[in-house]
């Protein structure tokens, strides 16, 4: 058995084998003793309203939050793939959000959105919006997607940019010598060469918000 079977097997196959067979069982509440019961456990969730809602919440804030971290990644990536002077300090600064620790950048987000002293809470108070994501459960997922995606910005934005940079710079200029506009390359050349690099990273972002 060669080593990379036998660490699928033992890290893979064998936990993901333990995990069906724990979902047929029904065990006390000290876990002492285990009863098969079939299908009973996932006849009881899918049946529990409680269940469903948070199924619905949990593909709301992947998929948004996979979208808010895709297009504002490949716009940045784009721009910053322009700039010729600076460009060094502009792609540094994008690149920031990602170096920031989860529980700081969720700290810094409850300050910003706080109902009371939050800055930008007062911003939305004053512009007629009543913001309190303690007594609005949307507002309250809106912040968390927001905040997510704010995230994940920056690492999109670093593959999307290897993406561009990998693009023949000669095929780019062809097609801008037979009076392609810019709009049109993008959309006939960059972004179909960009496409593994998008499935890519939908993948990533909607696995790693789940």
């Amino acid at each position: 058995m060669t080593p990379q079977l036998a660490v699928t097997l033992v890290f893979f196959f064998w936990p993901a084998g333990q995990a069906i067979l724990q979902s047929l069982q029904r065990g006390d509440a000290f876990g002492l003793s285990t009863r098969f019961v079939g299908f009973d456990n996932f006849t009881a969730v899918l049946a529990d309203p409680a269940y469903l809602a948070s199924v619905e919440v949990t593909l709301v804030f992947s998929f948004a939050v996979a979208l808010l971290a895709l297009v504002p990644g490949l716009l940045f990536a784009v721009m910053a793939d322009k700039v010729v002077r600076g460009g060094a300090f502009y792609k540094t600064v994008l690149l920031l959000p990602y170096a920031v620790a989860p529980a700081i950048a969720g700290v810094l987000w409850l300050f910003l959105f706080n109902p009371s002293v939050g800055i930008v809470a007062v911003g939305l108070r004053r512009a007629g919006i009543d913001w309190n994501y303690v007594l609005n459960g949307r507002q309250a997922l809106l912040l968390v997607i927001l905040a997510a995606a704010w995230k994940q910005i920056s690492y999109n934005f670093l593959f999307f940019l290897a993406g561009l940079q990998a693009i023949p710079k000669a095929l780019l200029e062809a097609s801008a010598i037979d009076g392609a506009s810019s709009r049109r390359r993008f959309w006939t050349i960059v972004f179909p060469l960009l496409a593994p690099t998008s499935f890519f990273l939908l993948v990533v972002d909607i696995v790693l918000d789940l």
